[in-house]
């Protein structure tokens, strides 16, 4: 059984490397390890892209500080507008494929 080629990538460790890729960075300026505060400008406009920074907003809020949603609404809109993007995004490209 062949396996289809993503559209991105066309094996697997590019598709891992482009993972680590995107991944470590976003870890890195989501503000998990430091504090957005504290980044250079242009470090906190990326950081302001990240899906990640907005998500660990809510964690915390909810876990740390017992906040409910009804306080944490503006982070959950940058995530509601990504959500819809990539859902729209990957219907658009979705191919069905018979084998």
């Amino acid at each position: 059984m062949a396996v289809p080629k993503s559209l991105s990538t066309g094996t697997v460790p590019q598709a891992m490397q482009l993972a680590f890729m995107t991944f470590l960075p976003s870890v890195y300026l989501s503000g998990l390890l430091f504090p957005i505060e504290g980044m250079p400008p242009g470090a906190q406009y990326l950081a302001a892209v990240i899906p990640l920074t907005y998500y660990l907003r809510v964690v915390r809020g909810i876990v740390l500080k017992g906040i409910g949603l009804e306080y944490l609404w503006p982070e959950l809109l940058p995530l509601i507008a990504f959500g819809a993007v990539v859902f729209t995004l990957s219907i658009l490209r979705f191919r069905k494929q018979l084998d």
